[in-house]
């Protein structure tokens, strides 16, 4: 390993070394809080049930649904060179994603907890012949290990939020000691580009934000056409990756909004679908009629609000309605990534709390692309507005289509990036097929 490293990872070293005999607790508790696979924990300790592909293996992680999507075009363009793809990341969600949406070649694995051993044995096991880690999710023992064993890396997607950034600063030798074992850092934005550079990134490349090239979720033609007709002729609202505290403002504002649209159907998706009965407890706690999808309940002419709380079907209900709501917004959370509403026609509403996606929302809001409503009042004239005139719809997904076309092209330019190694991982792949 080149550089020393500190004291602070030092210490976290020893400290995630000793808890490691105790993980089995943390396992235990996650499972029954339903977050692991029981079939598949090994992959936590670093073991695996998956053979390594023979050849070069490019590893890609990201740490949830986001960053995995993120990342669906460029596996696109690294398989299609005929490069076996390792992609890891930490929740059951991004792997059912990756299970319902990704080629069977590509080999999904849970990451690792960041404890020296289970770490040794992940790479011990796979051998990447490059990593690529995707905008932030940087497990200190992990990236070390990786340095030591000379495993090119890269962070592609680069962010680093205004509230990370300051925190970092305070830690500057942990957070440099980490960053200066990347080769390069692909960034998000110029901003996000001086933040990587003053924390201790070598070399910096503004190539943009990959969410903006993803391509639009799919839908099933037959549940779309099925809900077509059983909300034929009523307004229709999606409010999309909510999150709590934000479903109570959303069923107030369906309220009042009831009083001049009494057909209105309002589809609440929450960002974690195990929600859904809880969401379902706060439409009830206020008189209103609710129906579950998880239950196969259809949303039926009674039917005020309607719980979508499947996995998948983002896609199906954006298609569905002409104005969504962007969740993660009305609440201290950081909003949620707009593009894939835009993409698919529909107006866009937010509310104040957008620092995870802050160039993206600015751009949209200053073209008039989307709306932000910082209160539940400011939320109904918005809706209010959006529902009576189907121009300014119009007007506003036209504008908001030009302003992610143009902020596209990050794909194109991370993969230029990336072309030496790429390259280089071919030419080692000719070699071994040969």
């Amino acid at each position: 390993m080149g550089d020393p490293v500190p004291v602070t990872l030092r210490v976290y070293r020893g400290l995630t070394a000793a808890v490691a005999p105790m993980a089995s607790l943390w396992i235990g508790r996650r499972l029954k809080q339903g977050k692991e696979d029981p079939a598949r924990i090994g992959e936590r300790r670093g073991l695996s049930n998956d053979v390594r592909p023979h050849g070069p293996v490019v590893w890609i992680h990201g740490a949830s649904v986001g960053e995995v999507l993120a990342a669906a075009g460029l596996i696109e363009r690294i398989r299609a060179l005929n490069l076996r793809i390792l992609l890891t990341s930490g929740t059951l969600t991004s792997a059912q994603v990756v299970a319902s949406r990704f080629p069977p070649d590509i080999i999904h694995q849970f990451i690792p907890y960041d404890a020296p051993r289970f770490v040794d044995r992940f790479l011990d096991h796979w051998r990447p012949s490059l990593a690529l880690f995707i905008e932030s999710d940087l497990w200190p023992n992990l990236i070390l290990a990786a340095s030591a064993r000379r495993v090119p890396m890269v962070l592609i997607n680069g962010r680093m939020s205004q509230r990370s950034f300051p925190r970092w600063q305070r830690a500057s030798a942990t957070i440099g000691a980490l960053l200066g074992r990347f080769d390069i850092c692909l960034a998000q934005s110029r901003v996000d580009g001086e933040r990587f550079s003053a924390l201790g990134c070598p070399s910096v490349v503004t190539t943009g934000n990959l969410k903006m090239d993803v391509a639009p979720p799919p839908a099933d033609p037959g549940r779309l056409e099925r809900l077509h007709a059983v909300t034929r002729g009523r307004p229709v609202i999606v409010a999309a990756s909510t999150h709590p505290g934000e479903e109570e403002l959303l069923v107030e504002a369906h309220r009042q909004l009831a009083t001049t649209f009494p057909t209105l159907l309002t589809v609440i998706v929450p960002r974690h679908p195990h929600r859904g009965e809880q969401v379902a407890g706060v439409v009830e706690a206020a008189g209103l009629s609710v129906a579950l999808r998880s239950r196969e309940q259809q949303p039926m002419a009674a039917t005020a609000v309607y719980i979508a709380d499947t996995m998948g079907e983002l896609g199906l209900f954006y298609r569905l309605a002409p104005i969504v709501f962007m969740g993660g917004s009305l609440v201290q959370h950081g909003g949620q990534n707009p593009i894939e509403a835009v993409k698919l026609g529909a107006a866009v509403v937010h509310g104040p709390h957008v620092s995870n996606f802050s160039d993206v929302y600015r751009s949209l809001d200053d073209e008039g692309g989307a709306f932000v409503a910082a209160d539940v009042d400011a939320l109904v004239l918005r809706l209010r507005s959006l529902l009576s005139n189907h121009d300014a719809r119009q007007i506003s997904i036209m504008a908001a289509t030009k302003v992610v076309d143009r902020l596209g092209g990050a794909l194109d330019r991370t993969i230029a990036a990336l072309e030496p190694y790429l390259l280089q991982l071919q030419i080692e792949q000719g070699s071994a097929d040969a």
